[in-house]
């Protein structure tokens, strides 16, 4: 026990950790933190001596969860998408906008346009809503830049903006997203040419933390993500990936035999795919702000996913054209409404199994030894956060142990 040690009162704690009580409910709970970290948590009547006379914060019988992981974002880029928005709106189709020139290649064109300073005073007002919504940690991806430089601006934006917001930002290169109008038909001598050059530069620079590709007709097949992640692999750097959004062809699968973190978005996942995420421990992350913008009717198998045990995350998929979506807090509602999914689900996908989508270890639920990265909340009852709409009942923040 240090100087700097906390003890926080009066308060229930959803841990969301594993346990046979819903959201691992502890019920007029109390929390000590020290040196950054959980040093105990419990009921308050069996809090220890040795922390009974120090002095204690009382948190009016709010409502404590896991700090929130928003664990697919694209929140660096350029520009916006606005006007194809309109687009679909008046009948176009996204492999149609794309065709057309627009889809991700816009945004490429607006980000290779921006510079450093462009991008981090872009970027950071979108971290402000996620810090304000009870965010301790999101994953932010390139891949709005294919070409080397760009793609390398782009990790080195989000490396800095932990250097300007208290929260923490883990990186991923997305080099594969899509390929460029200077390769048009020519897949392959991008990979070759641009995208795994990219990754290995990246990854000198130490800027990657995971690698991600599109599995998807109109970005790249199985075959030549293989080749992307091979070279991952290599580097000793985990993999996610784009698959199963608009058509199934066998992207979750590609992503399982290569023990990838997470498959995302995965509306057309059929059972043999959830069975090979299941065996190979691979996070399902359900990304209902894309299919909500996109006007999607397929949803993702989230009966199957739960009959075969696989993990579910929920994340924003912040960006500019297919999910214009900032907020997580609305994400969990989109998941239960449009998904199904039940609250519980809901926020152990925005806290313990996003924090799995990230391999990460220390965060995602309260227990002993674990990062002490918590939100407070005004409310009574965990379901209430996938309840309203439109609605922040965050209290205050605490990251890494500092309010």
């Amino acid at each position: 026990m240090t100087q700097d040690t906390q003890v926080f009162v009066n308060l229930n704690l959803a841990t969301m950790g594993e346990s046979d009580v819903a959201y691992g409910w502890i019920e007029d709970g109390a929390i000590v933190v020290t040196g950054g970290a959980i040093d105990w948590l419990g009921p308050v009547n069996e809090l220890p001596n040795t922390y009974k006379d120090l002095p204690h914060t009382d948190l009016g019988g709010r409502v404590v969860t896991p700090g929130l992981i928003d664990c697919h974002t694209h929140t660096v880029h350029g520009g916006d998408r606005a006007v194809e928005f309109e687009m679909r709106l008046n009948g176009a189709s996204y492999e149609e906008v794309a065709r057309a020139g627009g889809g991700i290649i816009s945004t490429v064109k607006a980000t290779r346009g921006a510079t450093e300073d462009d991008l981090l005073a872009a970027a950071l007002p979108r971290v402000d809503v996620f810090i304000a919504e009870g965010v301790t940690t999101i994953e932010v991806k390139s891949g709005y830049g294919l070409d080397v430089e760009t793609e390398l601006r782009m990790l080195r934006v989000a490396r800095a903006i932990e250097d300007h917001r208290p929260i923490r930002v883990k990186t991923t290169f997305l080099g594969a997203h899509a390929t460029p109008a200077e390769f048009a038909g020519r897949d392959d001598a991008y990979l070759d040419e641009v995208c795994i050059p990219a990754l290995r530069a990246a990854h000198a620079e130490g800027l990657v933390d995971a690698v991600d590709g599109f599995c998807e007709g109109i970005a790249f097949q199985p075959a030549q993500i293989a080749r992307v992640f091979n070279v991952a692999q290599q580097l000793g750097l985990p993999v996610k990936l784009h698959a199963e959004q608009l058509s199934n062809i066998g992207g979750a699968k590609l992503a399982a035999q290569f023990d990838a973190l997470s498959a995302d978005h995965i509306e057309y996942l059929d059972e043999d795919g959830v069975k090979a995420m299941a065996q190979a421990g691979t996070v399902a992350v359900i990304l209902p702000g894309a299919y909500y913008t996109l006007r999607e009717t397929q949803a993702p198998p989230i009966d199957l996913l739960r009959k075969h045990g696989v993990p579910m995350a929920l994340a924003t998929d912040l960006n500019p054209g297919t999910a214009p979506i900032n907020s997580l807090l609305l994400t969990l509602n989109m998941g239960c409404t449009l998904f199904r999914m039940t609250p519980e689900e809901a926020l152990r996908g925005a806290t313990q199994n996003a924090a799995r989508a990230l391999g990460l270890t220390d965060v995602g639920t309260l227990a002993v030894g674990m990062r002490a990265d918590m939100a407070v909340w005004d409310i009574k009852h965990p379901a209430e956060l996938a309840y309203r709409i439109g609605f922040n009942p965050l209290h205050s923040r605490i990251f890494g142990g500092t309010s």
